[in-house]
Order: structure tokens, then sequence, then C-alpha cells
């Protein structure tokens, strides 16, 4: 159920969804998809200044390995075809969104074709000689007569169109034909992440946002190689998605968010929509259910579910640590139970995030019932459990991820957890929060673990960043984004660019790429991207931007 005040834009969609999804048609000149049958925008001809790519380590992550040639660069032309494994629905797709991303901008027809490659074609080849990359790594040659993407699986091929994409003028993100040349500088780039969980969070609980803003959202990170986005369901303030054997959590516990406007929530069918077109961008959906804190919006909902019997009002505020489920109460069981049940059968993905943080309300020793009755709920039901680092002290099984989100770089709990076999996913508040402020001039987010510049969000370590826990027992990083302060789509732009390539490269390049002076010089050249984008960013002093 949609919230009836109108929605923002969603900047980043050029096409709708369908059309990147089209099925296809077989040709005299190959098989393209049904898009590419029809007639194209006005070609865009090569009359205009030329418009200098970017050199191939100009890219955000920066990408392992970089072998530039000297010589003619590759030039995507009006006859330029995309080539695709014949018989791979999953490189198809790839394809297809290639094909979709470029089409505006440069006018052309792009046709997709599975016979043999032509001269000046894009080449997107699954092949088994780069099994050394895995399953997210790629290999990009690049030349006058041709650009290859290699990769073992069809996530490698998707990693590598977003290196193109960079390596292509900013003008070819533009959404209305735009003049080229479409040039991409000759050499070799070799990339695979350094970490296989690189998440970003976005919260739709304490605001509540439309299935189109967070697609858009989705669209944007992806293009930093983010592979999970972790959705905040449910708070205090709002409980977002649909539950068939508890329908109060929505139509009445999903009714308000912060300050007291409409709320929402997203239906099965539409939270479906957004773990489908999540994985067309290779990003896994982690749902998120916070208990036993965090709980006001179903306490509010059902009374059965507190201790004294009596449902608390509605929470529009920004307060923390005064809910909690009753847990000494059966009922609360059955129905964490059938909450997990529904949640799980709508996720594909491994883990459910069960929050666990700031379960101030709860006794310690009530916080370590609780969870001894959930952690097993969680894996009866097919899922990996996740919580917030506090839940590390319920010591659940090895299996488990923890996510550190504290300010120090010491926590006993998630040692211990390190030390039992459970991966620590790091997104320490004072450097990957995206909602806290810049400086204190910044009129949105908040303040309590920052203000946080683009270099402290960039200048930390994941390997090293926790005393006595092990890079090896690093899963990954995440950026989260509350949303206590955040109402529109611009806003969630504001505040998460250009932080967020920043946390994007932490979690993908290896070490030997980390340095302040080369990514600020990188991040500068994102601007006309985002510009073309239509993604509002926060011209931080640290960045030479270009002027406009």
């Amino acid at each position: 159920m949609k919230r009836t005040r109108e929605s923002t834009r969603s900047p980043y969609s050029r096409l709708p969804a369908a059309l990147a999804l089209a099925t296809t048609v077989t040709l005299a000149c190959g098989t393209v998809s049904a898009a590419a049958s029809q007639p194209s925008a006005p070609q865009a001809e090569d009359h205009g200044a030329d418009k200098t790519a970017s050199a191939l380590s100009d890219v955000i992550p920066a990408p392992t390995s970089v072998e530039p040639e000297r010589g003619a660069k590759f030039r995507v032309k009006w006859n330029t075809g995309i080539h695709a494994p014949r018989g791979n629905a999953e490189a198809d797709r790839v394809a297809r969104y290639l094909q979709q991303q470029l089409r505006p901008s440069t006018g052309y027809g792009l046709l997709i074709n599975r016979g043999s490659p032509g001269r000046g074609d894009m080449v997107l080849s699954l092949d088994g000689s780069e099994q050394r990359l895995g399953d997210s790594g790629y290999r990009m040659d690049v030349d006058k007569e041709r650009l290859t993407i290699h990769a073992t699986t069809s996530e490698g091929l998707f990693h590598g169109v977003q290196t193109l994409r960079q390596l292509l003028p900013a003008e070819a993100e533009s959404g209305s034909p735009r003049h080229g040349p479409w040039k991409v500088p000759a050499g070799e780039i070799v990339d695979k992440p350094r970490f296989e969980h690189r998440s970003a969070m976005l919260d739709v609980a304490r605001h509540f946002f439309e299935v189109e803003q967070v697609k858009s959202y989705i669209d944007q990170i992806a293009q930093y190689k983010i592979n999970y986005l972790h959705l905040h369901l449910t708070d205090d303030q709002g409980w977002r998605i649909q539950i068939d054997d508890w329908p109060k959590l929505t139509t009445h516990g999903g009714s308000t968010e912060v300050g007291g406007g409409d709320g929402g929530y997203y239906t099965k069918r539409e939270y479906a929509e957004i773990v489908d077109y999540a994985s067309t961008r290779n990003i896994t959906i982690v749902p998120e259910i916070d208990l036993p804190g965090h709980t006001n919006a179903a306490l509010s909902s059902y009374a059965e579910l507190n201790c004294d019997g009596q449902a608390p009002p509605l929470y529009t505020g920004i307060e923390v640590g005064f809910s909690s489920l009753c847990v000494d109460k059966e009922v609360t069981y059955r129905f964490v139970d059938d909450v997990i049940r529904e949640v799980a059968a709508m996720t594909p993905g491994r883990y459910l995030h069960i929050g666990g943080d700031e379960a101030d309300s709860t006794t310690e020793e009530g916080y370590r019932h609780f969870m001894s009755r959930v952690l097993p709920i969680v894996e009866k039901y097919g899922k990996t459990p996740l919580g917030w680092h506090e839940y590390a002290k319920a010591e659940p099984s090895s299996d488990a991820m923890v996510q550190y989100w504290g300010t120090s770089n010491s926590n006993e709990e998630v040692s211990k957890a390190a030390e039992r076999g459970n991966e620590i996913l790091l997104s320490p508040a004072n450097r990957s929060y995206l909602d806290q402020k810049y400086n204190e001039e910044t009129e949105l987010g908040l303040d309590w673990a920052g203000p946080t510049t683009v270099r402290e969000s960039y200048d930390w370590r994941p390997g090293s960043h926790m005393n006595s826990v092990p890079e090896e027992a690093i899963a990954g990083v995440e950026a989260p984004l509350w949303s206590e302060t955040l109402t529109t789509s611009n806003e969630i732009e504001f505040m998460a660019f250009p932080r967020l390539p920043a946390i994007a490269e932490l979690g993908w390049s290896p070490q030997s790429k980390h340095d302040w002076s080369s990514f600020r010089e990188r991040l500068a050249g994102q601007a006309a991207s985002w510009q073309e984008q239509g993604i509002d960013f926060y011209r931080s002093e640290q960045i030479p931007w270009p002027e406009d």
C-alpha cells in the first residue's frame, strides 16, 4: 500500500523496467531484444567536440590491476553491436542492461547478437579462463577493434559493465541523445572484490519510501559494485512489510512515520518487485525485522505483545530504547515465528536480519532468553541470522553474521564472536553511517557519531579496524542510511553521495589501492556522471570538483 502523498521523482530510471527484461525476437541479423527491434532515438552523430574518455584507472572502486596501452581507443559507433553468449539467459540480461544504459544517450541501436563477434563490437564473454577472479570478478580487454569483458559468471560481466560505464564520457549517462564520440581508452583491467559482502542499508521505517524510490537507490548503488541492500523494514515509527497473519502491523503500525506523516508499507507483491529488480542488478535484499526492541509499531498494533496487555500509542519521534516485546509471553514467539516464516518465504537471499540493537527496555536475562528462542526460528526457515553486534552476547551459531556499528576500535563481544567463527560485517557509525552530517552546518542528518567528512568515510582500514578481530573474520562493509531526517529521494542522494562510493571502494578494492589523494581525484570525476543522471550530491570542500 503506497502512501497518499506524492512521491519524489526516481532520478535514474530512463526506461521502463519492462524494457530491461524484454523478451527476445529473432531477426536475420541475430537475436536482439524486442526493444532493439523498435525505431531508436535519433542517432547522435560524432560531429561535436571530442569528449575525453576516462583513463582506465579513473574508476571507483579502484580496479585490482590496470595495464593501459598506447594507441587508438575503442569507439562505440552507430554499427556497434553487443555480443552475448548463446543460450545463457543471465548473460543475455546483462547485454540488455548494457543496451538499455547506452541507447538513450548515443541514439544507437546497439543490437544484441550471438553469432561471431564483429569488428567494433562490445563482447560479453563467459568462459573458464578467469576462475582466479571468482564469481564477481572480470577482465576487460580494450583495443581499437573490440571491447571484451571476460568473466566466469553473469555477475562478473555485470561488474565489468559498471566499469565500462565509468570509462565512457559522462554524457553516456544522459537520458536523451547527446553528441559523442564515445571512446574507451585501450588496455587491460583485471578486477575482483576484496570482500564478498559489500552492502548498503536503507531505513524505510522512520520514513517510508515508495517502490520506485527504492529501485532508484538500487540503480545508484549498483554502479559501485554493491551487492547487498539491507532494508530496515520495522521500527518504533512504522512497520513496512505485509504480514498476512498479523494484518494490523501494516494497517495500523504502518500508518505513520517520523513527524506524523502518512507512512505506508509494501505489499508482498511490491516487496517481491523490489527483490526481483535488485536481482537484475546483482544485488541481494536483506530484510531486517528489528527485535525485541525498536518494536513500538508492533506493540501499538497488538496489545497482547505487551507485558501489561495495553497497546501504546503510535510513535512519531526519534528517541530509541523505550520499547520491547514481552519476552516472557508465549504469544511473542508465535508472533515472531509467523513474521519470520512469511518474510523468509518471500526473500530468496541467504540472510534475515533480526536487529537486536538498543534493547534497553529488555533485561539482560530476558534478552538472552529471547534470542535463544528466536535464532532457531530463523534457521528453521532456512535463513542465516544476521544482527547488530549486541546480539553477539547471545552467542549465535558460528554460521550467523554479526554487524558492528560501534564507534570504537574494540568490542569484547565482537572479538569473542570472531573467535567462535562468526563473520563480522563492519559499519562503524563514525565512518560508514551515511546519515551523519558532513559538518556542523549540514541541515540534514544527525551528528551523534559525527559529523563525518568524506575523508573520514574513506580513510580507515576494514581489515585492521577492530582490535582482536583478524581480517579473515571480516565479511565486508556496509553503508547504512537512516532516515529520521530524510523524506525524499533528493535527500537520500545528498547524504549518500559522495560518501557511499568511499565505502564501496573499501569493500571492493585491495588495500594496496587505498590512497586518499587518488580517490579524491577520481571522486571529483564522478560529478559529471551524477549530474547527467540527476543524482543530488554534497560538494565537499575536500574534493576538487570540476567547475560547472
